[in-house]
């Protein structure tokens, strides 16, 4: 059988140009053959063996004349308080069925044009060089200007693959260190982090003449502090930026209120603020969310609340602010977020309470900024998790997908609610959300919310669905 259909893959002579689909399947059959031999011959250590299955696939792969690029790295899911690993593996591409990741590059994932991006991307796994595959390029004797390797390394690091990067972006300085920009040293930096740690890119960093020192490098430094969860040296490093005269963005400040809420120091939150307020360093609406965070998760009110109030008197402030204000105060009086006799979350819960209330404002905050896939990415991290889903959580994304229109999302997250098992689907924060919407004003998205719970089966109860 198996015989037979690598003879039919080989031989378009008797299949004909017009059956290359039919080519296709007999080589998915092909392969969900090879597949179970090879994990034997794997477990029976039989190299030998493994290598005539691989080749013979690889060489009907060929013979098809097929697109040998199969599929694109996964997009990142960045995470805004993650700590960084000491050392990361670049995600390979999706393999082909039946065609193991290490077979040669050339064969599975080379793009039709010869061009350097092409080339370096073919390598794939991390074990394969980037470097020389840009010394030879070189040798071939073609152009390898810094933009176009800048451009490269940029590529690689959204595709996760960290390695070869760093190893662009390193041969760039090599050939060319006079056109090498300041975003160029704080890119290597990050770059170090995700390969190497921390403490390798701090090396690094010291080891730059002063006049490659400049905000970019400190900034992507602090980063890596922060990520890696390093409070006293990212404190130390900021009071160094500040001692250097440096003009500090808003970026460097929202760096440092991340990593305190991501270690749990909320008081230290406020400080950092003032400080932005008295370097005269306009905020953003990721400042505004951090400090909004903060406060829930201190279960300050009154706090809470003057800050949104800050936010309307922004001169900055535009549709998308206005959005993310309305959806915090939302839900605030929907969650009842300061109920003293309402634990946010149970007792038995091991999540702290911080951490769900900054998974919450991360959905509000990308619902203010329009990014609706960005919710639904954060909604299923916070699934995948073993903890328990509360009803607060049900209610953030919920009135998120409401207020910005998405009601056939909103009707999805609501089926999700009710086959909870826990907690059970709970009508009563419903009622608190729809009295939410008709307090602050939004009538027709109250409207629509109480159409789709009937839908749903659900008779919204609150006093201002009597009243209405």
């Amino acid at each position: 059988m198996k015989c037979t259909v690598l003879y039919l893959c080989c031989n378009k002579d008797i299949l004909g140009t017009k059956n290359s689909f039919l080519c296709r399947k007999l080589l998915l059959l092909y392969c969900i053959i090879t597949v179970p031999r090879l994990a034997r011959a794997e477990r029976r250590s039989r190299p030998d063996e493994m290598a005539a299955m691989l080749l013979r696939a690889a060489r009907a792969w060929r013979s098809l004349g097929l697109p040998r690029y199969i599929g694109a790295s996964p997009s990142p899911l960045s995470s805004s308080s993650s700590a960084a690993s000491t050392a990361e593996t670049p995600f390979p591409a999706a393999a082909t069925p039946g065609i193991a990741a290490d077979v040669d590059e050339a064969v599975i994932v080379g793009g039709e044009g010869d061009d350097l991006r092409s080339r370096v991307f073919r390598l794939r796994l991390a074990k394969h060089s980037a470097t020389e595959a840009l010394e030879k390029w070189d040798g071939e004797g073609r152009a390898a200007p810094a933009p176009e390797l800048r451009r490269i390394a940029r590529d690689l690091s959204r595709a996760r693959r960290y390695k070869h990067a760093l190893e662009v972006a390193e041969w760039m300085k090599t050939h060319h260190e006079s056109d090498l920009s300041e975003n160029d040293y704080g890119m290597r930096i990050d770059l170090i982090t995700k390969v190497f740690g921390a403490t390798a890119a701090e090396d690094f960093f010291e080891k730059l003449a002063p006049g490659a020192k400049s905000l970019e490098a400190y900034t992507a430094l602090l980063h890596s502090y922060a990520r890696s969860k390093m409070t006293d040296k990212a404190e130390r490093l900021f009071q160094r930026m500040k001692d250097a005269n440096l003009s500090i963005d808003v970026l460097v400040y929202n760096e440092m209120m991340t990593l305190y809420m991501s270690v749990g120091e909320l008081d230290k939150v406020p400080a950092v603020a003032e400080e932005l307020k008295r370097a005269n360093v306009s905020p953003d609406l990721f400042t505004y969310n951090l400090r909004v965070s903060a406060a829930a998760a201190s279960m300050d009110l009154e706090v809470f609340k003057g800050i949104l109030d800050e936010m309307s008197n922004d001169p900055n402030s535009n549709e998308g602010w206005a959005l993310y204000r309305n959806l915090a105060g939302i839900y605030a009086d929907a969650t009842q977020l300061v109920g003293s006799g309402n634990s946010l979350v149970e007792a038995e819960v091991k999540i702290s309470q911080r951490e769900w209330i900054t998974y919450d404002f991360l959905v509000i905050l990308h619902a203010g900024l329009g990014n609706l896939g960005r919710v639904k990415d954060i909604w299923k991290s916070m699934q995948m998790t073993s903890q328990r889903m509360t009803s607060r959580n049900y209610v953030c994304v919920l009135s998120s997908y409401l207020m910005c229109g998405q009601l056939k999302d909103a009707a999805e997250i609501v089926d999700e609610w009710q086959r909870s098992k826990a907690p059970e689907f709970d009508i009563s924060a419903c009622d608190r959300l729809f009295d939410a919407f008709l307090g602050a004003g939004f009538t027709e998205t109250a409207d629509s919310f109480r159409e789709l719970m009937l839908q749903k089966s659900c008779i919204l109860t609150s006093r201002a669905s009597e009243s209405s």
